[in-house]
């Protein structure tokens, strides 16, 4: 088996890898994330944002300080209300939405079992828009673009709508699954005046390799060009 951590883009400055489901961000019982891909690349590299254990898809790394210091510029930097880099997750449901595109605001507290949930108010609020598509009966997948980047933040917000991510049973998915169906596959920033755009589809989980989750792809296959 393969245990080399997939490389989705790279530049003198920072290398996008794509994490797989499952795999610690940092080191808990085993090397983490970071951890393997020093390891695979024999170099030190430095973390500027994060994904969840349990979801898969792209996270830079720099290469340097200095590219660590503008990442961290650039996700904390807001132009009119919107991140410096855009984001941007695939997730799917078996649990109808209450609507079926839209915002989702609201505050975050924690719950029980190292879970959040969302409030009606929204004094610092997690912020995230999406869209959805129905892949086949009983199954909907979701484009998510989260405007903060609070834990968990899109977890909560799917399962706020109702519609929990299929194999998330700490936000109340019922499915036993092969995975967690949340997926970071889409990244665009600007990085010295030049645009970097890059796409990566999941790999992993049987509910993604479906005929009618591929027909997806034409219509989100340019995510950063949709009405946000």
């Amino acid at each position: 088996m393969n245990n080399l951590l997939d490389i989705i883009f790279e530049h003198p400055d920072f290398i996008i890898f794509e994490k797989p489901p499952g795999l610690s961000f940092h080191s808990e019982d085993g090397p983490g994330f970071v951890v393997k891909a020093e390891q695979q690349l024999q170099t030190k590299l430095f973390s500027v944002h994060r994904l969840d254990k349990v979801t898969s898809g792209l996270i830079i790394l720099a290469k340097n300080k200095s590219a660590a210091a503008k990442f961290t510029q650039l996700f904390t930097e807001n132009s009119q209300n919107e991140k410096q880099i855009e984001k941007f997750y695939i997730a799917l449901s078996d649990q109808k939405p209450k609507k079926k595109q839209g915002w989702i605001k609201g505050d975050m507290v924690k719950a029980r079992r190292g879970a959040f949930k969302l409030l009606n108010t929204k004094e610092n609020p997690a912020i995230t828009r999406f869209y959805s598509r129905s892949v086949i009966p009983g199954i909907r997948a979701f484009l998510l673009k989260p405007y903060t980047g609070k834990t968990h933040q899109l977890r909560v917000a799917l399962k706020s709508l109702g519609s929990p991510i299929i194999g998330d049973s700490l936000y109340a998915s019922q499915n036993k699954s092969d995975r967690v169906y949340l997926h970071a596959f889409a990244l665009k920033f600007n990085w010295f005046d030049e645009v970097i755009q890059v796409i990566n589809w999941p790999k992993q989980g049987d509910s993604y390799q479906i005929s009618e989750f591929e027909a997806l792809k034409s219509q989100w296959s340019e995510p950063w060009n949709l009405d946000w």
